[in-house]
């Protein structure tokens, strides 16, 4: 079993056990049908909504719990954001390219 908390914008948390097997897909709609008690300002109309972010990055709705490798017996912290659409996996790199061929030089006297 993998032990996750979940952390909302708000700052609140919550523990979930979830299935090495379970997805990115799966555990948003668990968390959606099964809604903490705490979080009730939170509240979203819809699963397909809720995003999962673990290192940085936005875990895409097929990825699975195992997959990440995460470390057994320990809880892994993710951060739980509402968000209608994920960038591409690869838009951040993209951006970065296409700015390589601006220029920020400044001149120092």
């Amino acid at each position: 079993m993998v032990h996750l908390r979940l952390i909302l914008v708000s700052g609140k948390t919550q523990d979930f056990t979830f299935s090495p097997n379970d997805s990115a897909t799966d555990i948003a709609k668990h968390v959606f049908d099964n809604w903490p008690a705490g979080w009730e300002e939170e509240t979203v109309s819809s699963p397909s909504i809720l995003r999962l972010i673990f290192q940085g990055r936005f875990l895409h709705g097929n990825v699975t719990l195992g997959a990440l490798k995460l470390p057994p017996g320990r809880t892994t912290v993710m951060h739980l954001v509402a968000r209608e659409t994920l960038p591409e996996p690869n838009s951040h790199g993209q951006r970065n390219r296409e700015k390589t061929t601006e220029s920020n030089c400044c001149l120092l006297l």
